[in-house]
């Protein structure tokens, strides 16, 4: 096969459109959302939302339902326990974080394995992108659509909140409701995000193209751009890598993600080699600023 075929076949199934559509639906959401998630430095809540799904994914499964109605109800279980175990202050945040997802993960490895099934429930926690249905392409496409309008309307009131949370709360803009608001709209993400890369691997989607952008620019609206930007291509590349070796759809896109971030953060403008680089040859004083 040559070049042009490679680039041109794969587009002609109906099933590979489908998950092309989902695919770059997902990236996009996960691309802008995980610049938030970066700056603000939540992380590892992504992550917990992105397990802590599992549990109702499969419970969907056993009542006949779709899986984003289980999922959005225990991503709203896992928001609402991490949010009280935070605001009660008993116990470090990322403590509460690690409880509620190890907790919650673990009740769904518990219900896939003793639930008798002809589907391969590993979809749920690697992925299964090439395998969409239609009906999961409108699911996606419209929570994204939700996801995204909320994120971008509120993007100024956002960006103040992970730079200066004091001086927002100072103007009127109340730091609990937003913090409430993103999580909600990080709960939807994870959603749509398993569909494409499953549950386990939903982390690569919404951390690392925001790192990724972080590495090339100090500029925020540059970031909303540019993360979006790299996670479509990365999707993109993933998928036809899927189809042409026949391997894990959803592994694939986390390997290319992580094969781009390391490049970026090895040679990158801001890396460390070519800080050195750049020191010696005396074009800057010093290390790149944060943003």
């Amino acid at each position: 096969m040559g070049l042009l075929g490679l680039i041109t076949e794969p587009w002609q199934y109906a099933f590979m459109q489908r998950a092309l559509i989902i695919g770059l639906t997902t990236a996009v959401v996960c691309g802008v959302i995980s610049c938030w998630l970066v700056l603000i430095g939540w992380s590892l809540l992504g992550d917990a939302i992105s397990h802590a799904v599992l549990p109702g994914v499969v419970l969907s499964y056993i009542l006949g339902v779709p899986f984003t109605v289980g999922a959005l109800f225990f991503a709203a279980i896992a928001v609402a326990l991490i949010g009280g175990m935070r605001s009660e202050r008993l116990i470090k945040e990322d403590a509460a974080i690690g409880i509620v997802f190890t907790t919650l993960f673990a009740f769904g490895t518990v219900l896939i394995s003793v639930t008798p099934s002809q589907t391969d429930l590993n979809h749920i926690l690697f992925g299964n992108l090439l395998g969409v249905t239609r009906g999961d392409l409108w699911q996606v496409v419209v929570l994204g659509a939700t996801a995204l309008m909320v994120i971008v309307l509120k993007r100024r009131d956002l960006t103040l909140f992970a730079f200066d949370p004091v001086h927002a709360r100072s103007i009127g803009i109340s730091p609990r409701t937003l913090s409430a608001l993103l999580l909600g709209a990080l709960a939807i993400t994870v959603v749509i995000s398993f569909q494409a890369v499953g549950v386990i691997l939903v982390v690569a989607m919404l951390i690392t193209p925001g790192a990724t952008a972080r590495l090339l620019t100090n500029r925020i609206w540059t970031m909303l751009w540019l993360s979006p930007l790299i996670s479509s291509l990365c999707v993109i590349t993933g998928i036809v890598l899927a189809y042409v070796f026949d391997t894990s759809s959803g592994g694939m896109v986390g390997v290319v993600l992580g094969m781009v971030f390391a490049v970026v953060y090895l040679f990158g403008p801001h890396s460390v080699f070519v800080g050195k680089w750049r020191r010696h040859r005396g074009d800057i004083p010093g290390a790149a600023h944060p943003v």
